[in-house]
């Protein structure tokens, strides 16, 4: 047992003890024998470079370097690093990083060459046009990165969908008008006078009846022209029973009247058929 205040000899065993990793519960203390890493291990870069400026303001921004007063030495030695790093692990280098450490070589020269005081007033800095370039691709690179927050389509933004349905439009078709329901009349009582010389003896005809045979022709929710209810060969009167009759089942909703379009012949159909008014079927009656 130690003594009071003395330090515990077995304390920096033990925890050295604890630290040591184990591996299927036996302590791992060092690299087996056989263990072999080749020399062409891969390395993993977490750093991607899209060109030589933005690997070149990466290293600028990465040591809080002001752009208007680069190192140019230290930053071309690092530059240089990365290049033969790049070499190392056989990436192939684009030509554009060999162009820019041949640019940085040329500037760290014309540095280094002694200038009188004169020559240095009217000279340019040699870091000018790299400056500027830099300046220039951050600028870009910024407005780059904003324009990629924006809410994108297929990223952040999904737009939906909805199939449209088979149904068929139902085409609204004019109203007959009254003056377009007399013209055809008209016509039908004009073709009516032509057998009217040729009728001996007249039967009685009913509204009523008529009204059930022009239900009957409609059946199967056909059109039928207007002009194709009248048996002209009846004469005047066989019109006009027919011509009742018809105003009749339209007044209680039996039938209905329509027009392809305005001037156009006049068709009917009857009413309670689920079937969608088509030009297709006024063209076939």
């Amino acid at each position: 047992m130690s003594e009071p205040g003395s330090p515990d000899v077995n304390e920096p065993s033990a925890r050295i003890e604890a630290a040591v990793p184990l591996v299927y519960g036996q302590a791992f203390t060092e690299l087996p024998q056989d263990l072999y890493i080749p020399p062409d291990a891969l390395e993993v870069f977490l750093e991607a470079f899209e060109g030589p400026l933005d690997l070149l303001l990466y290293l600028i921004r990465k040591q809080n370097i002001d752009i208007l007063d680069i190192p140019v030495a230290e930053i071309t030695r690092q530059y240089m690093g990365y290049v033969e790093l790049m070499k190392s692990v056989r990436l192939e280098l684009a030509a554009e990083y060999l162009v820019m450490a041949a640019m940085l070589a040329e500037i760290k020269s014309r540095m280094l060459l002694p200038r009188s005081s004169e020559v240095e007033e009217e000279e340019e800095d040699p870091r000018a046009e790299l400056i500027r370039r830099l300046q220039e691709y951050e600028r870009f690179k910024k407005a780059a990165e904003d324009i990629d927050t924006l809410p994108r389509v297929g990223r952040d933004i999904t737009v939906p969908t909805l199939p449209a349905s088979d149904a068929k439009a139902r085409k609204l078709l004019p109203d007959v008008g009254l003056n377009e329901l007399m013209l055809a009349m008209s016509e039908v009582m004009r073709r009516a006078d032509l057998f009217e010389s040729h009728q001996v003896s007249r039967e009685v005809l009913s509204t009523r009846e008529r009204m059930s045979d022009v239900l009957e022709r409609l059946k199967g929710g056909q059109f039928v022209p207007f002009i194709a209810l009248f048996t002209v060969e009846e004469g005047r009167l066989g019109v006009v029973v027919t011509f009742m009759a018809i105003l009749e089942l339209v007044k209680e909703s039996l039938i209905e009247l329509v027009q392809n379009e305005p001037f156009a012949a006049i068709h009917v159909r009857a009413r309670g058929e689920d079937a969608p008014v088509a030009d297709a079927d006024i063209a076939q009656s």
